[in-house]
């Protein structure tokens, strides 16, 4: 009867995904797993509720929204979350910030080389979601400290393939294409979302104004949220090799691009991959590694100039390259390079 049960939920689950149309970046078709729009009313009560004292945070110790010194840290962040906006956002629906939300780039390029995956239904809802959630990524945080310009960004399957050869040490062949299929991309989703979180942790001790640290302290949240559910997706498919690539697993992937960010970064290991030395584990007790954190379970933090030597793949914040060709853009990221403010 069990199992008969379980068929049956298999059966109705397999319907109901099968069912479900591709959604748009705009004017959404039905979705048979969506629930019921709110009504009008509904709307009503929860925003008369949000009003309450008790459904409010207390006043700050600090009375100040964002102080000067808060705005280049928050502005460097752009450069990421730009980043991440148009790798999901392209990989999902073929499109980017110029089609889902023209008013946010400021003025900056359109990214080179990105392009639709050829993705699985489950890994497409993941991706698509995330693309939405960093568009209100880069709202939020033009809306606090004003913005910068995207700048020029690579997220061609070239780009992405010279990045595996260093990690690898030789030529991947054929070339790494992260647009190819659900696996591939999110191994190459591997690549940039975790140094997001390294930078927001990074930032936190130098923010002070409540408004500035509430934008930290939600963007730090869910950026966490989404490099953890990659790295359980990926960690699901541990000891799985990577076609074509032979007896080359996901976990040897994962291990090989921290250890690159590593080289790049120069500051030690503040990044790893989902396995580790058991002196590496969750209290030296297990060599499988599901989160990258420290001996204490803490998030790695990591200051801009690290960000930039990664990013740029040159190991040097004043040499540009990689992800963004011409480097990236505000006060902090400009200075390194001895170009005035973007």
């Amino acid at each position: 009867m069990a199992s008969s049960h379980s068929y049956c939920l298999f059966v109705l689950l397999l319907i109901l995904i099968c069912s479900c149309s591709e959604a748009l970046p705009r004017g959404h078709t039905a979705d048979p797993t969506c629930p019921p729009e709110r009504t009008s009313s509904s709307v009503v009560t929860v925003s008369s509720l949000h009003g309450e004292p008790w459904c409010q945070p207390p006043a700050p110790h600090i009375p100040v929204a964002v102080f000067p010194y808060d705005v280049d840290p928050m502005q460097f962040a752009l450069n990421l979350e730009y980043t991440e906006a148009e790798f999901f956002l392209h990989g999902a629906f073929g499109v980017g910030l110029d089609q889902i939300a023209p008013e946010l780039p400021l003025g900056g390029p359109p990214p080179v080389g990105a392009r639709k995956a050829d993705l699985d239904e489950v890994t497409w809802r993941v991706v698509a979601e995330f693309g939405f959630q960093e568009v209100g990524h880069v709202r939020a945080i033009q809306r606090t400290v004003d913005g910068v310009p995207r700048p020029l960004i690579d997220l061609s399957a070239h780009n992405f393939a010279r990045l595996m050869d260093t990690a690898f040490g030789y030529h991947l062949d054929p070339p790494f294409d992260p647009y190819i299929n659900s696996l591939n991309f999110l191994l190459a989703s591997y690549v940039i979302p975790y140094l997001g979180i390294n930078g927001y942790v990074g930032a936190n001790p130098i923010i002070d104004g409540y408004e500035t640290k509430k934008l930290l302290a939600g963007l730090l949240g869910v950026e966490a949220a989404q490099d953890a559910v990659l790295r359980a997706l990926l960690f699901e498919r541990l000891i799985e090799a990577v076609p074509p690539y032979g007896n080359v697993t996901v976990a040897e992937f994962t291990d090989r691009v921290s250890a690159l960010r590593n080289r790049l970064g120069r500051c030690g290991v503040r990044d790893e991959g989902l396995t580790v030395p058991r002196d590496l584990g969750a209290e030296r007790a297990i060599c499988t590694n599901v989160l990258s954190a420290d001996e204490d379970s803490l998030s790695y933090a990591r200051t801009p100039a690290e960000l930039l030597r990664i990013l740029y793949l040159t190991g040097d914040e004043h040499v540009p390259g990689g992800f963004f060709p011409k480097g990236a853009n505000g006060w902090i990221a400009r200075s390194f390079l001895g170009k005035p403010r973007m």
